[in-house]
Protein backbone atom coordinates (compact mmCIF):
# COMPACT_ATOMS: atom_id res chain seq x y z
CA UNK A 1 0.00 0.00 0.00
CA UNK A 2 1.43 3.11 -1.15
CA UNK A 3 1.65 6.11 1.22
CA UNK A 4 1.14 9.74 0.19
CA UNK A 5 2.94 12.18 1.85
CA UNK A 6 0.59 15.41 3.56
CA UNK A 7 1.71 17.91 1.56
CA UNK A 8 0.47 15.98 -1.30
CA UNK A 9 -2.84 15.82 0.76
CA UNK A 10 -2.94 18.69 1.54
CA UNK A 11 -2.39 20.26 -2.31
CA UNK A 12 -5.42 17.37 -3.09
CA UNK A 13 -7.66 19.78 -1.05
CA UNK A 14 -6.39 22.82 -2.28
CA UNK A 15 -7.28 21.57 -5.61
CA UNK A 16 -10.69 20.46 -4.50
CA UNK A 17 -10.34 16.62 -5.48
CA UNK A 18 -12.57 14.79 -2.88
CA UNK A 19 -9.53 12.28 -2.90
CA UNK A 20 -8.62 14.41 -0.54
CA UNK A 21 -11.13 13.03 1.96
CA UNK A 22 -10.10 9.36 1.34
CA UNK A 23 -6.40 9.82 1.51
CA UNK A 24 -6.78 11.74 4.84
CA UNK A 25 -9.01 8.73 5.93
CA UNK A 26 -6.47 6.05 4.65
CA UNK A 27 -3.43 7.77 6.88
CA UNK A 28 -5.39 9.46 9.50
CA UNK A 29 -8.79 7.81 10.25
CA UNK A 30 -7.62 5.74 13.07
CA UNK A 31 -5.87 8.38 14.74
CA UNK A 32 -9.22 10.76 14.65
CA UNK A 33 -11.24 7.98 15.90
CA UNK A 34 -9.52 7.50 18.95
CA UNK A 35 -8.96 10.79 19.65
CA UNK A 36 -12.88 11.06 19.81
CA UNK A 37 -13.20 7.75 21.84
CA UNK A 38 -11.05 9.04 24.51
CA UNK A 39 -13.46 11.54 24.80
CA UNK A 40 -17.08 10.70 24.27
CA UNK A 41 -16.27 7.04 24.76
CA UNK A 42 -18.92 5.84 22.26
CA UNK A 43 -18.09 4.07 19.00
CA UNK A 44 -21.71 5.66 17.35
CA UNK A 45 -20.78 9.73 18.13
CA UNK A 46 -16.84 8.90 17.80
CA UNK A 47 -17.95 8.03 14.06
CA UNK A 48 -19.91 11.00 14.07
CA UNK A 49 -16.97 13.07 15.19
CA UNK A 50 -14.62 11.42 12.72
CA UNK A 51 -16.89 12.04 9.62
CA UNK A 52 -17.52 15.82 10.75
CA UNK A 53 -13.48 16.07 10.83
CA UNK A 54 -13.27 15.04 7.32
CA UNK A 55 -16.03 17.30 6.92
CA UNK A 56 -14.58 20.34 8.63
CA UNK A 57 -10.99 19.85 6.88
CA UNK A 58 -12.65 20.21 3.32
CA UNK A 59 -14.25 23.36 4.57
CA UNK A 60 -11.41 25.20 5.87
CA UNK A 61 -8.45 23.72 3.45
CA UNK A 62 -8.49 26.43 1.78
CA UNK A 63 -8.12 29.07 2.74
CA UNK A 64 -5.92 27.37 5.67
CA UNK A 65 -2.81 25.06 4.26
CA UNK A 66 -1.68 23.26 7.18
CA UNK A 67 1.97 22.41 7.25
CA UNK A 68 1.24 20.03 10.43
CA UNK A 69 -2.23 17.76 8.58
CA UNK A 70 -1.61 15.17 11.21
CA UNK A 71 -1.87 17.70 13.98
CA UNK A 72 -4.55 19.65 12.39
CA UNK A 73 -7.00 16.83 11.92
CA UNK A 74 -6.26 15.78 15.31
CA UNK A 75 -7.67 19.41 16.39
CA UNK A 76 -9.96 19.48 14.29
CA UNK A 77 -11.09 15.80 15.92
CA UNK A 78 -10.24 17.18 19.57
CA UNK A 79 -12.51 20.01 19.76
CA UNK A 80 -15.44 18.57 17.66
CA UNK A 81 -15.45 15.60 19.97
CA UNK A 82 -15.20 18.30 23.27
CA UNK A 83 -18.18 20.09 21.52
CA UNK A 84 -20.52 16.91 21.29
CA UNK A 85 -19.32 15.83 24.61
CA UNK A 86 -20.62 19.06 25.78
CA UNK A 87 -24.19 18.40 24.05
CA UNK A 88 -24.43 15.06 25.68
CA UNK A 89 -23.05 16.09 28.60
CA UNK A 90 -26.12 17.89 29.50
CA UNK A 91 -28.11 15.05 28.33
CA UNK A 92 -25.66 13.36 31.24
CA UNK A 93 -24.35 10.96 28.81
CA UNK A 94 -20.16 10.83 28.03
CA UNK A 95 -16.66 9.48 28.52
CA UNK A 96 -14.14 10.38 30.63
CA UNK A 97 -14.14 14.02 30.27
CA UNK A 98 -15.54 14.66 33.62
CA UNK A 99 -12.29 13.05 35.07
CA UNK A 100 -10.40 14.77 33.06
CA UNK A 101 -11.80 18.31 33.81
CA UNK A 102 -11.78 17.23 37.42
CA UNK A 103 -8.45 16.66 37.63
CA UNK A 104 -7.53 20.41 35.84
CA UNK A 105 -10.34 22.28 37.95
CA UNK A 106 -7.87 22.97 40.31
CA UNK A 107 -4.80 24.21 38.10
CA UNK A 108 -6.38 26.19 35.56
CA UNK A 109 -7.90 29.83 35.69
CA UNK A 110 -11.91 29.70 36.37
CA UNK A 111 -13.87 30.97 32.79
CA UNK A 112 -15.19 33.81 35.09
CA UNK A 113 -11.79 35.53 35.24
CA UNK A 114 -10.83 37.89 32.29
CA UNK A 115 -8.00 36.20 31.01
CA UNK A 116 -8.03 34.71 26.99
CA UNK A 117 -7.61 31.20 25.90
CA UNK A 118 -4.95 32.61 23.77
CA UNK A 119 -2.56 34.08 27.02
CA UNK A 120 -3.58 30.69 28.84
CA UNK A 121 -2.41 28.62 25.80
CA UNK A 122 0.92 30.64 25.98
CA UNK A 123 1.36 29.68 29.31
CA UNK A 124 1.00 26.37 28.99
CA UNK A 125 3.08 25.65 26.01
CA UNK A 126 5.97 27.40 28.11
CA UNK A 127 5.28 25.73 31.16
CA UNK A 128 5.46 22.20 28.56
CA UNK A 129 8.67 23.38 26.86
CA UNK A 130 10.73 23.81 30.76
CA UNK A 131 9.34 20.06 31.09
CA UNK A 132 11.36 16.86 30.89
CA UNK A 133 10.26 15.12 27.82
CA UNK A 134 8.33 12.04 29.68
CA UNK A 135 6.46 14.72 31.75
CA UNK A 136 5.32 16.49 28.50
CA UNK A 137 4.47 13.08 26.78
CA UNK A 138 2.32 12.05 29.83
CA UNK A 139 0.17 15.26 30.32
CA UNK A 140 -0.26 15.92 25.95
CA UNK A 141 -1.07 12.37 26.36
CA UNK A 142 -3.63 12.80 28.76
CA UNK A 143 -5.08 16.60 28.77
CA UNK A 144 -4.89 16.80 25.32
CA UNK A 145 -5.60 13.16 23.67
CA UNK A 146 -7.97 12.52 26.70
CA UNK A 147 -5.92 8.83 27.11
CA UNK A 148 -6.53 6.62 30.29
CA UNK A 149 -3.69 6.59 32.71
CA UNK A 150 -3.41 2.94 31.80
CA UNK A 151 -2.82 3.45 28.22
CA UNK A 152 -0.56 5.86 28.97
CA UNK A 153 1.15 3.74 31.48
CA UNK A 154 1.69 0.38 28.79
CA UNK A 155 2.87 2.99 25.86
CA UNK A 156 5.37 4.50 28.06
CA UNK A 157 6.99 1.17 30.11
CA UNK A 158 5.69 2.81 33.41
CA UNK A 159 3.72 1.69 36.36
CA UNK A 160 0.09 3.31 36.46
CA UNK A 161 0.88 4.81 39.72
CA UNK A 162 4.12 6.19 38.62
CA UNK A 163 2.42 8.34 35.43
CA UNK A 164 -0.87 9.35 37.94
CA UNK A 165 2.17 10.68 40.41
CA UNK A 166 3.97 12.11 38.23
CA UNK A 167 0.60 13.97 36.42
CA UNK A 168 -0.21 15.15 39.78
CA UNK A 169 3.06 16.62 40.45
CA UNK A 170 2.86 17.84 36.77
CA UNK A 171 -0.49 19.72 37.65
CA UNK A 172 0.79 20.90 41.06
CA UNK A 173 3.94 22.09 39.20
CA UNK A 174 1.72 24.29 36.78
CA UNK A 175 -0.24 25.63 38.96
CA UNK A 176 2.18 27.04 40.80
CA UNK A 177 3.53 28.64 37.68
CA UNK A 178 0.33 30.10 36.52
CA UNK A 179 0.14 31.87 39.88
CA UNK A 180 3.88 32.73 39.51
CA UNK A 181 2.76 34.21 36.24
CA UNK A 182 -0.08 36.20 37.59
CA UNK A 183 -2.97 34.02 37.15
CA UNK A 184 -5.75 33.17 40.00
CA UNK A 185 -6.53 30.00 39.85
Amino acid sequence: MRKVEDRQIVILYLNRSESAILETKTKYGQYILKIAMNILGNVSDSSECENDTYLSTWNSIPPKEPENLKSYVGKISRNLALDLYRKKHAEKRGGNTDVLLSELEDCVPDKTENFSDVNLTELLNSFLKDQNKDKRVMFVKRYWYGESISDIAKEMGFSESKVATTLHRTRESLKEYLEKEGVSV
